[in-house]
């Protein structure tokens, strides 16, 4: 089984991230675009974005990017962006209130396997948050880096007192990323044989006609 979320290897300092957090709150943010997805308030605002504006916050892969005056005014998330070592897509805080939910979607070509994926860096946050990825919930405490496929069902519910606020990273995989996902335990896709030897395969077991063969043609005909 693929790696549906993974922990990594760095563990960031929660004072300095708030300390910036706390410069970035002069600035302007924007509720989030999609508006179906959430109940409530979610806010987000840029760090890197297309535009190199604030305001820009939508995330398209493959785009070129620019660091917004908000990143040179907050020296901690410029130092924590630059110990990766690959290209850097939008660099955004997201900010969860009290009492809002993001309901359960999937974002297309998120993960680590399309070649553009998502890190996370909890800023902030409380025990009453419910950060729900492919049916598990994962307990991200602040300073902490995660990835997860978000092309996996996902949803987050903020029922606590305070905001949640996190760090989000898009990055370009490279083979630096590829040596640091493989060392914090990333386990690839599997890989079935090619559509022409899978279907001699079922071909041939149909012949067995068992009920193992049966049980094993429906499973190797699954999408």
């Amino acid at each position: 089984m693929q790696t549906p979320y993974l922990r990594l290897p760095f563990l960031f300092n929660p004072a300095l991230l708030e300390a910036d957090l706390q410069r970035c709150l002069r600035g302007h943010w924007e509720q989030h675009f999609n508006a179906k997805d959430y109940d409530g308030s979610w806010q987000l605002i840029a760090l890197r974005s297309m535009t190199g504006a604030e305001e820009d916050i939508r995330a398209h892969a493959g785009g070129q990017y620019l660091d917004t005056p908000l990143m040179e005014a907050c020296p901690y998330f410029r130092e924590i962006t630059a110990q990766f070592e690959c290209e850097k897509e939008a660099i955004r805080l997201l900010c969860l209130a009290p009492g809002s939910m993001v309901k359960e979607h999937r974002d297309q070509q998120t993960s680590y396997e399309d070649g553009h994926f998502r890190l996370h860096i909890p800023v902030i946050t409380n025990p009453g948050v419910e950060f729900i990825v492919a049916g598990r919930q994962l307990p991200l405490v602040p300073g902490e880096c995660w990835y997860a496929n978000f092309d996996l069902p996902h949803s987050v519910a903020n029922r606590g007192e305070t905001d949640r606020v996190h760090l989000v990273l898009d990055l370009v995989r490279n083979e630096w990323i590829d040596r640091l996902f493989r060392d914090a335990g990333y386990i690839p896709p599997a890989t079935g044989p090619d559509p022409e030897t899978l279907q001699k395969i079922i071909a041939e077991l149909r012949l067995q006609n068992t009920p193992a063969a049966l049980a094993l043609i429906a499973q190797l005909q699954q999408p």
